[in-house]
């Protein structure tokens, strides 16, 4: 299962190099860090996917002597093994040019990333390849623009979630943000490995 971690790798090793100059990019922008690092996070394992669609990868993947869960387990956990790289790497560039940032901004990318990765990564395996690439590229276009007008609005009429939350106490929230994201990410995991053990290549 790890040689398939590694093979993604060795296919985005170009891409790899794209991110740096990126998050220079973003840097010299001033973009927020949590920003930088959630764009960071998502360009290899996404890339990943729309580089498969092309190829035609999981015809090849489902000849070699893998499981189709190991296969999709491979998916998840590299998601977290190239974010962790990519946090890295962005603190580091952030560190280099002198910008400030903090653990919470590392923590809220981190949350992002894997929202994100949990309602996208089964659409890979529903939606007809080719067309799945630019359905996630509009989501998330969709989701950066909208989003804060969704939270805005929802944190304004729905007043006894807003006082709910907060009313507790910082640790209590960041322990149930965290179950909440984690029970979602291993939901996504779950209907992902049932959706690809049923489909046909």
């Amino acid at each position: 299962m790890f040689n398939l971690i590694r093979r993604d790798a060795i296919l985005q090793k170009r891409q790899i190099l794209i991110i740096i100059p990126l998050i220079v990019i973003f840097i010299i922008m001033d973009k927020h860090p949590s920003f930088t690092f959630l764009i960071a996070s998502i360009i290899i394992p996404f890339n990943t996917f729309a580089y498969d669609e092309k190829v035609e990868t999981n015809i090849l993947l489902n000849s070699l002597p893998y499981t189709r869960m190991e296969i999709i387990a491979s998916r998840y956990i590299g998601a977290i093994v190239y974010m962790i790289a990519s946090i890295g790497v962005t603190s580091l560039a952030l560190f280099i040019f002198k910008k400030p940032f903090t653990m919470t901004d590392i923590a809220i990318a981190i949350s992002l990333f894997l929202l994100f990765v949990s309602f996208t990564f089964p659409l890979f395996y529903i939606f007809k390849q080719g067309y799945i690439s630019m359905v996630i590229f509009i989501s998330f276009i969709l989701l950066a623009a909208i989003g804060p007008a969704i939270v805005s609005f929802l944190a304004e009429h729905l007043t006894a979630i807003t006082d709910f939350i907060t009313n507790l106490s910082i640790p209590t929230l960041y322990i149930g943000v965290t179950l909440v994201i984690m029970v979602c990410y291993f939901i996504s995991w779950g209907i992902t490995t049932v959706i690809y053990q049923r489909k046909a290549f």
